[in-house]
């Protein structure tokens, strides 16, 4: 990123707009100790408006747990606009979980329960922006959210607005650094926190954050593979079968038009 400054004041300036323009009165931003949501939690308490920053675990690895709770502590000092809430969902989700286990004899589907998490997330969130007439800020990047959708759809997708969804992930760790976000949070190995054995993006990808971003590149430029190395042959695959595989969650829900002479 070339100018993170400018790229900053103007990130901040669009979420203030946007927010007079809705008549809302702040921000609610759920936290997860990763690199996206203390960007986007900074940015929004950078406006002067309320920002209402969320931490919400379920049965969350110690690790992240940290990082979150020293995020907050570090926005809260900085910015007197800034307010921070933690709302333990662990025991909704096992609530829930354990009625689940009733269908087909316990057996639960971890992928289901991944995205499960995501969605009680969403549903807390909306709680909060309601009770504090405030906006859902989406954390998404641009690779998450346009390049593979790494997101749960009506989970982390579900949000009101988007500030950094144009920034590809390398840009939002340089915007972190220019923010002065702290080093725990910077130095963690991305991870989206809803599963239980902590997996990383990577793991779940299988593909580095990096060579996604060489991929899209690859393919806006439409280089030809006989141009490409065996590596890159490999990421672009991957980035292609991703992307396909979630085409589903970043293009409008297919509605039915019925023929007018039937209505």
């Amino acid at each position: 990123m070339k100018y993170p400054k400018k790229v900053s004041k103007y990130i901040v300036d669009w979420l203030s707009n946007y927010l007079i323009n809705s008549k809302n009165k702040g921000f609610v931003v759920g936290v997860s100790g990763g690199i996206d949501s203390a960007v986007t939690s900074k940015l929004c308490a950078l406006s002067g408006f309320p920002v209402y920053i969320i931490e919400m675990p379920i049965n969350q690895e110690k690790s992240q747990v940290a990082r979150a709770k020293e995020h907050m502590k570090l926005l809260k000092n900085e910015f007197s606009n800034v307010t921070s809430i933690t709302t333990s969902l662990t025991n909704v989700f096992d609530t829930l979980k354990n009625e689940l286990k009733k269908h087909k004899k316990g057996e639960l589907n971890q992928h289901s329960l991944a995205n499960t998490r995501a969605r009680l997330r969403m549903t807390t969130l909306y709680y909060y922006a309601g009770h504090y007439e405030s906006l859902v800020v989406g954390t998404g990047n641009k690779v998450e959210d346009f390049g593979i959708g790494f997101y749960t759809k009506y989970g982390d997708g579900g949000v009101d607005l988007s500030p950094i969804a144009d920034l590809l992930k390398s840009d939002v760790f340089s915007l972190g650094k220019f923010l002065k976000i702290n080093s725990q949070i910077l130095n963690a190995k991305p991870t989206d926190g809803l599963w239980d054995d902590n997996r990383t993006d990577e793991d779940q990808m299988g593909i580095g954050y990096d060579e996604i971003e060489e991929a899209m590149n690859l393919i806006t430029k439409k280089i030809p593979d006989k141009e490409l190395s065996i590596d890159q042959i490999k990421s672009r695959k991957i980035y292609k079968n991703l992307n396909k595989q979630n085409r589903h969650k970043m293009t409008p829900i297919p509605i039915c038009k019925v023929p007018v002479n039937l209505l």
